[in-house]
């Protein structure tokens, strides 16, 4: 990060000069600050007007936020891009103000962000260095001190951050050279917000020490990253062995594989088991309680952890990865099914059924079936079993993981109990092999959604 280094749009968007040609859609996040500013200016040194989109949210947190909504509309408009002011409603409850604010953002951005459009957002070096020296107090590992990425996906879209390699004093030089003006929101003086006393206090402090502070820090980030990419690579390697397997639900691994790794290969594999679908990575601290509670756990345990909407499991020497989706309430009413259609559940599953011969449910055309489940004492027989037993053994005996078996839904014809979802046509009621049935499918993915 020179300063010798010029500060313009052909250095800046070098290295994405294509993308910036064939992108359906560009959006540039402007607040209205020094950052943003320049961004949006020599995005238009670049691209033409008209092909840009500001986005100004109003987050409505300080006394001028109209004002600042006036002037990003009066520079837009001087520029001749297009603007989209957005409002958003910010509850700092739990996560707290910063994060929230974040999180209002990128519900509007992923909202507006179309297939292949690109988003532009203004973090420069020195907001990476304070996403550094932040993480490191949080004790984040390889993944935390990576930093700021300059591009991911977002949406069906992907974020760029071209000025990350660019000090907030040369931003501010550009931005003098060429007469631009911008808002200088107050909050960001207030101490209080860790961001900011890091930005105020102490990384004047390090500059004063360290001069080429930012990039030391970069240096270490991309080293950081590094390390998190070969982690990433060691799990992929690792997840092969131990044998993933999709579930109700989710998905499940074997713990004997899992426990027979290194314990530090142990934590990674499950800090990194999630990230196969596109959930959150867990946190070391979270890896831990893992490993602690749910791994550790006695065989006749039925430990579970829930955490970032997923929940952790046992059953049968088997790990499982849920989503939240295993917490929803079972069906508290009667619900009336003609099988030709499909039906949808309260907690996010369905039930279906396919005609076929020789098997299945022997049904009546037309003839719905009432779904309940479990209340306690329900008996049964399944076909071709010589005598009854309680549906608890039975649910036991064929190996349903605990949480669903509150879950599962039992099909009655009338007060009689004919089918336990997929698993098993009662005695009786099943179709022989010269008259059609219906195969009952109960449908919970990983996907499903109270």
């Amino acid at each position: 990060m020179a300063r010798a280094r010029q500060l313009n749009a052909a250095a800046v968007f070098s290295s994405c000069q294509s993308r910036l040609e064939n992108a359906p859609q560009i959006l540039v996040g402007f607040s209205g600050g020094l950052d943003s500013t320049v961004l949006l200016a020599l995005l238009c040194d670049i691209v033409p007007a008209q092909r840009l989109c500001a986005v100004h949210i109003n987050h409505g947190l300080s006394d001028n936020a109209d004002k600042w909504q006036s002037h990003v509309e009066g520079f837009c408009q001087s520029r001749g891009v297009q603007l989209l002011c957005e409002t958003v409603s910010v509850d700092g409850a739990g996560e707290g103000l910063e994060a929230a604010a974040r999180k209002a953002r990128y519900e509007v951005f992923t909202r507006l962000l179309q297939t292949d459009g690109l988003l532009f957002l203004g973090h420069h070096a020195d907001d990476q260095v304070e996403t550094v020296l932040y993480r490191l107090l949080r004790g984040s590992g390889s993944k935390g001190l990576s930093g700021i990425p300059d591009s991911r996906t977002l949406a069906e879209g992907r974020l760029m951050r071209p000025l990350l390699q660019w000090q907030k004093s040369q931003l501010q030089d550009f931005a003098e050279q060429h007469n631009l003006t911008w808002i200088e929101d107050e909050t960001n003086l207030q101490t209080t917000f860790d961001r900011n006393y890091l930005r105020n206090r102490v990384v004047p402090e390090i500059a004063y020490r360290w001069p080429d502070y930012a990039k030391r820090i970069g240096l270490s980030a991309q080293l950081s990253k590094d390390n998190e990419d070969l982690a990433e690579a060691l799990a992929a390697d690792d997840l092969q062995t131990v044998e993933v397997k999709a579930e109700r639900g989710g998905w499940s691994i074997c713990l004997h594989a899992l426990t027979a790794m290194p314990a530090v290969r142990q934590r990674n594999t499950l800090r990194h088991w999630p990230g196969l679908y596109q959930l959150p990575l867990p946190g070391h601290k979270i890896v831990a309680e893992i490993i602690d509670s749910v791994v550790r756990a006695g065989e006749d345990a039925a430990p579970k952890l829930l955490s970032q909407g997923m929940r952790w499991g046992r059953f049968r020497n088997r790990l499982y990865l849920l989503t939240a989706a295993t917490e929803c309430g079972a069906v508290n009413k009667d619900l009336h099914w003609h099988t030709e259609q499909s039906l949808p559940l309260p907690d996010g599953s369905r039930l279906s059924g396919e005609k076929t011969l020789g098997q299945g449910l022997l049904i009546a055309a037309g003839q719905p079936l009432t779904v309940r489940t479990r209340t306690g004492g329900e008996r049964c027989q399944p076909a071709g079993r010589q005598h009854s037993n309680s549906l608890k053994k039975l649910l036991q005996e064929y190996n349903l993981e605990p949480w669903w078996r509150d879950r599962i839904p039992l099909l009655y014809m009338g007060e009689q109990l004919v089918a336990v979802g997929s698993l098993w046509v009662c005695e009786g009621y099943q179709a022989a092999s010269d008259q059609q049935g219906t195969c009952i499918h109960w449908h919970l993915d990983a996907q499903a959604n109270c």
